[in-house]
């Protein structure tokens, strides 16, 4: 899509801090982060919600997460991550391209156990 700024980034028309990066998706630093090492977690063809994706981008999701997963516990020293999706503008998705939010935590610095935006 000519005027997603998820597929310019792709693109690199916009710059982005990469976290990491494989032949179909790639993680980045959110520009407006709500904690140390938020990142967001893309796949390089534009889907709009979870539910559009294919099987091909579907099945490679989790393992993505995975390792975005492990990256963000090497470089934060975290003990766990939240894994956020908003689908689709009644969850709060603002960009319409599918995307994760990866959130480094540690222990005690989530009282309530979960995280909403």
């Amino acid at each position: 899509m000519e005027d997603c700024v998820f597929c310019k980034i792709i693109k690199g028309e916009i710059p982005c801090e990469k976290v990491w990066e494989n032949e179909n998706f790639i993680a980045f630093l959110d520009a407006n982060p709500v904690g140390e090492g938020h990142t967001l977690v893309i796949p390089k063809q534009h889907f709009e919600t979870l539910l559009s994706l294919d099987e091909k981008f579907s099945s490679g999701y989790i393992q993505a997460l995975q390792e975005v997963g492990k990256v963000l516990r090497d470089k934060y020293n975290s003990e766990g991550f939240n894994v956020i999706l908003n689908n689709g503008k009644a969850a709060g998705q603002i960009v319409e391209h599918v995307h994760f939010h990866l959130l480094p935590r540690k222990k005690g610095d989530n009282k309530r156990g979960f995280f909403i935006a």
